[in-house]
């Protein structure tokens, strides 16, 4: 039996030329693409078994240079050259409607005497642009093979792994840079004198500022007597110049273009979807279309599994058999961890047409959009794209920031991205909501849909005068402009994108799941037994659950929460919250489920029906949008706050952070109720 052999290689190219979906092609897993610069902002990694060889990749942050301009490009500079003995070679991605971007990081890594193979990624996209790539030439020209792919539709993966087995990573037979006349000499004595393999590692190290970590300063040791002509960032302008020169060469002899290509439907959309008016008119179109669907298309799965966990929880309530077991799966569990996953169905609708923007080529058109919009606010438009992220989680959002080169503009995108309206966010709105607007619509639409679109609008507008205020404390270094490549438009792969979303679903159930049976069990402990209870009675019946260990808690913090309308019950599922916003509503099914012996019953009408003992609705209109408005603006979630802190690596911005938006929630949500009760 052949011993099975071992080998690492990495995953380069530019953002947005299907890096990731190579990744995921090769390693079978989900890793997330998308159509605008910093989707992978950390180095990932998956592993592959082929014809007895077991190959470990290492997908690395997209870059356009080797030399770093934001966090994101100094993680994949660094691994690249700190880690050269490590790996095989590199599998580098070129984009086929984007050759020239692409080869000048291609030349770059090339010089530094990386191994390499090189891979034409969305040939199909060349081909219906009636764009034809001569790929036997651009090998020769290049001195490398070329394996051509549409990872989509897996086309030419087999080919890769078939490279990779058989060590056809091609080092450059010579330098494709030539060092300018002017510095020639000192480039040659530099290499000779610190031992260079070649003289580009030489002009590298000089335009990088660094000696690739050897030495504190070459500028010193050399006694360089023109060392002020050796400016690090005019070094990499005049070599990107040069090079983008050689590459002009290379690609007019290799591609042909059909003649007479009518206009693309491209350039057709682009009129109006980036347009300065009607582009932000489409856009809330379309946000407007998303949130009617939350609604409308999740209404009958919603109803199946809150019908599910109804028969489940009164099974176990008639099945089991009496006493606190029955009480705490009938009671406690079932009930909490339905009150989450009920939800499941409007989290995966939001999240399939984000995904379906993001591989259609649209989410690029809104992060062009938006940086006229953001500049005034302090931001650039790459600070949407976590913007954009937040609405599914605020923790990927927040460490995707290192795409902004902007350290003020990165920070300022840090504190006011968790404004966004996140995933976790939904279940809590949806259930407020469903308590307090009725089911009429407007023009077709529902009023439901339109409250929850305006939920997302109010936590934008909440971040933009947010950050509009920080910006005014936070000394700025230096201006920044976006430059970036519209990709064309594509058609969405939809069932690959569902299966993203099925996996989504399943993390946010399983995540949230763990942390409301903890919490549940948490809950009907101090529910079941009180402070008044006799030792003999613990096992043979439970206290009521006014006179609970829960509900003295909930009082205790009773007179804190009465400004903002909230009762004792609601106050016990804002403290569970802190440690994930959807808890708030498992804590609710929890508690309402023990209060109540009708367990057919469903928990949004039980809360419907609760009273305070004035006779009040406990979920008035003003009492729902308080708790709307505390969730829109509060930081209930630890593990942001964690990212917050490994990100700025500053207790003073995450501190501010968490007491900025809690004290924003709370006297908000206060004085609304005041105004409204």
């Amino acid at each position: 039996m052949q011993e099975t052999q071992k080998k690492q290689v990495l995953l380069v190219g530019n953002p947005n030329v299907g890096k990731s979906t190579v990744f995921n092609a090769l390693s079978n897993k989900k890793q997330k693409t998308g159509n605008y610069a910093g989707v992978t902002v950390a180095s990932h990694s998956g592993n592959y078994s082929y014809k007895n060889e077991e190959v470990e990749i290492i997908d690395l942050p997209g870059s356009y240079s080797i030399y770093p301009s934001s966090e994101d490009e100094a993680i994949f500079s660094k691994f690249l050259i700190d880690n050269q003995k490590d790996y095989a070679g590199v599998i580098y991605i070129l984009e086929a409607l984007s050759l020239k971007r692409g080869l000048l990081l291609f030349q770059q890594i090339q010089d530094l005497g990386v191994p390499m193979i090189l891979v034409v990624n969305q040939i199909d996209q060349a081909e219906r642009r009636g764009i034809n790539i001569d790929i036997e030439q651009f090998s020769e020209a290049l001195g490398i093979k070329i394996i051509q792919t549409n990872a989509k539709e897996h086309v030419g993966i087999t080919e890769i792994k078939e490279a990779v087995l058989n060590n056809e990573f091609a080092k450059a037979d010579k330098i494709s840079f030539e060092t300018p006349n002017e510095h020639k000499d000192f480039i040659q004595k530099l290499t000779s004198h610190k031992s260079f393999e070649n003289e580009y590692k030489a002009w590298m190290s000089l335009s990088l500022g660094t000696d690739l970590g050897r030495i504190d300063s070459i500028m010193g040791l050399m006694n360089e007597p023109d060392s002020k002509s050796l400016v690090p960032k005019r070094l990499q302008v005049q070599e990107t110049v040069r090079r983008y020169q050689k590459v002009d060469k290379i690609l007019s002899n290799v591609i042909t273009k059909k003649p007479q290509f009518k206009e693309l439907l491209t350039e057709k959309l682009d009129r109006v979807l980036v347009h300065k008016f009607w582009g932000y008119v489409v856009f809330l179109l379309i946000l407007l279309i998303i949130f009617q669907s939350v609604f409308f298309l999740a209404e009958y799965p919603m109803n199946w599994i809150d019908d599910l966990f109804s028969w489940l929880t009164a099974f176990a309530a008639e099945n089991l058999p009496k006493g606190p077991i029955n009480s705490l799966i009938s009671n406690g569990i079932v009930p909490g961890i339905g009150g989450i996953v009920v939800f499941a169905p409007q989290i995966g609708i939001l999240l399939y047409f984000l995904y379906l923007l993001e591989d259609s080529g649209y989410m690029a058109r809104v992060v062009f959009l938006m940086d006229r919009l953001l500049r005034p606010f302090g931001l650039n438009g790459k600070s949407i794209v976590p913007l954009v992220s937040g609405t599914a989680c605020a923790i990927p959002a927040v460490i995707s920031t290192r795409n902004i080169e902007n350290l003020k503009e990165r920070l300022l995108t840090i504190l006011v991205t968790p404004f966004m309206t996140c995933s976790a966010r939904l279940p809590v709105y949806s259930i407020i909501i469903g308590l307090i607007i009725s089911d009429k619509t407007f023009l077709g639409i529902k009023y439901k849909a339109l409250v929850l679109m305006g939920m997302y609008l109010l936590g934008f507008a909440v971040a933009l005068f947010s950050a509009a205020v920080l910006k005014r404390f936070i000394k700025n270094k230096g201006k920044t402009y976006l430059v970036m490549d519209l990709p064309t438009y594509k058609k969405p792969l939809f069932l690959y994108d569902f299966k993203m979303v099925l996996g989504k679903v399943w993390d946010f159930i399983t995540g949230a799941g763990k942390i409301i049976f903890i919490v549940s069990i948490i809950i009907w402990f101090l529910s079941y037994f009180g402070p008044k209870q006799k030792p003999d009675q613990f096992v043979a019946t439970n206290v009521q659950l006014d006179h609970s260990y829960l509900a003295k808690m909930g009082k205790g913090i009773e007179p804190v929460i009465a400004p903002l309308g909230y009762d004792w019950k609601m106050g016990v599922g804002i403290l569970t919250s802190f440690v994930a916003r959807e808890v708030f509503v498992g804590t609710m099914s929890t508690l309402y489920s023990l209060e109540d012996d009708a367990p057919e019953v469903k928990v949004i009408d039980k809360m419907r029906r609760d009273v305070k003992p004035n006779g009040e609705k406990v979920f008035s209109f003003a009492t729902g949008i308080s708790v709307l408005l505390f969730y829109a603006f509060a930081m209930q979630c630890v593990s942001t706050l964690a990212v917050v802190y490994r990100e700025t690596k500053s207790w003073k911005w995450t501190g501010l952070q968490l007491t900025m938006m809690t004290g924003l929630a709370y006297f908000v949500s206060m004085l609304v109720y005041q105004i409204l009760k």
